[in-house]
């Protein structure tokens, strides 16, 4: 849908985007036709419909504004709020949009994911922390499935993306704690030197983690609805 703002035809699903989507579609057909066939008296299979369902849609929003935020960010090439032309101004608060909507984005997925899981593993994380994330999730695997291969492969995959994950986590929470994450080196430039430019925030390490934790983010659904397909096939 997006890729029509720079005048480029739809995206056409590849590689692991195509690999999680067909994941989660196949989990998703799987419920479906055991729905169909009367097999879901108590409607858990309905809910777990509704929760992938939801993750293909959450997937799809994320996959276009990371795409649309490093597009962005490769046309403002000054260093400086300042030294920006009127057209550099207007690319980079479209930047400053995407990037906000992909790492918000990305986190609520997560989390998305991590209710499922906990549902479908009978994790009971609820009864540790009321309102729990994807990462309270692993830690709850962690203890209490840490011999399965599922558990090793979403801990290592964390283990592989903590910096950036940490950078993107210290910007969300900056973003809907404190203050809107692009004016934090603001903040900190005017106590250096408030007559100063502005420098702008590293743009080409944002969109960098943005790129690695979508990666993550589609190895992870991929392990997860692998696993979840052969629990309910079998």
């Amino acid at each position: 849908m997006l890729r029509i703002l720079f005048g480029e035809p739809p995206r056409k699903d590849e590689g692991k985007l195509l690999e999680a989507f067909q994941a989660m579609e196949r989990f998703a057909a799987l419920l479906h036709e055991r729905i169909e066939r009367g097999l879901d008296p108590d409607h858990q299979l309905r809910k777990y419909e509704i929760y992938t369902l939801g993750l293909i849609s959450s997937l799809d929003e994320l996959e276009q504004s990371v795409y649309a935020a490093s597009k962005y960010a490769a046309l403002v090439t000054s260093p400086t709020l300042e030294g920006m032309t009127d057209e550099e101004q207007v690319n980079y608060n479209r930047y400053v949009y995407f990037d906000k909507n992909a790492f918000i984005r990305l986190f609520s997925l997560l989390d998305k994911l991590g209710t499922l899981m906990n549902d479908y593993l009978h994790l009971e994380t609820e009864r540790v922390k009321p309102h729990f994330s994807y990462f309270t999730v692993l830690r709850r695997m962690r203890e209490r499935l840490s011999g399965t291969e599922l558990t090793a492969k979403l801990l290592e995959l964390k283990e592989s993306g903590m910096e950036s994950m940490n950078r993107l986590r210290k910007r969300r929470n900056m973003e809907i704690h404190y203050m809107n994450s692009e004016m934090k080196d603001d903040l900190q430039q005017n106590h250096e030197a408030y007559f100063e430019q502005h420098r702008l925030e590293n743009l080409a390490q944002q969109t960098q983690d943005l790129a690695r934790m979508l990666d993550l983010v589609l190895d992870t659904l991929k392990l997860t609805f692998h696993h979840a397909y052969s629990q309910i096939k079998h």
